[in-house]
């Protein structure tokens, strides 16, 4: 019908992301205001604001039961919140702001930082560990997501391709190819 059902407001800047979780009852907003919001969707109001990031926020994406959020930052850093409490359960990364050759030194779970990142770092979002390394793209990865069922991990970079990783082995098993300037964002 293209009705409105809610307008949503108190991010005091631009809101740059969002997200759905996967029963649709709620709304992720990331903003340059360096916060993040839950609203509730049936009643149109704010359920809760997490706060921690010093720089905006560039991503955010909840986890495939809907109980974690993760949000990234230009602050150089990806942190997990729980959903239900708004409270910050685990630093993932505190990536280095040094330019080296390779780039590999700076990224982040979802979608790269500002410097140049040719691959893409997998973290276990519980323990914060390190599990592995994608690579293969040309130039920036701008942006990574999942599948839903959690078995692949789809890429867009600045090189014009896409790839797609088996999430199990880590290996590249679709290279997509075909635009002529670069893919920013891949679902």
């Amino acid at each position: 019908t293209g009705k409105c059902y809610h307008t949503f407001r108190g991010h005091s800047a631009e809101i740059v992301c969002l997200s759905f979780n996967p029963q649709s009852t709620l709304l992720a907003t990331g903003s340059m205001d360096t916060t993040a919001k839950l609203w509730d969707l049936e009643k149109g109001e704010e359920v809760a604001t997490l706060n921690g990031h010093s720089a905006e926020i560039i991503t955010l994406s909840f986890n495939t039961t809907g109980d974690r959020i993760i949000t990234g930052s230009f602050d150089h850093t990806v942190a997990v919140w729980d959903v239900g409490t708004g409270r910050e359960q685990n630093l993932l990364i505190k990536m280095p702001t040094n330019n080296n050759a390779t780039g590999k030194d700076e990224l982040s779970v979802q979608r790269s930082s500002p410097c140049p990142c040719l691959c893409v770092q997998l973290w276990n979002a519980v323990t914060g560990t390190h599990i592995a390394t994608l690579a293969g793209h040309g130039k920036e990865v701008l942006d990574v997501c999942f599948d839903y069922a959690g078995q692949r991990i789809a890429t867009a970079s600045a090189d014009g391709s896409a790839r797609v990783y088996n999430a199990r082995t880590k290996q590249c098993i679709a290279k997509l190819e075909g635009h002529e300037d670069e893919i920013s964002k891949v679902s």
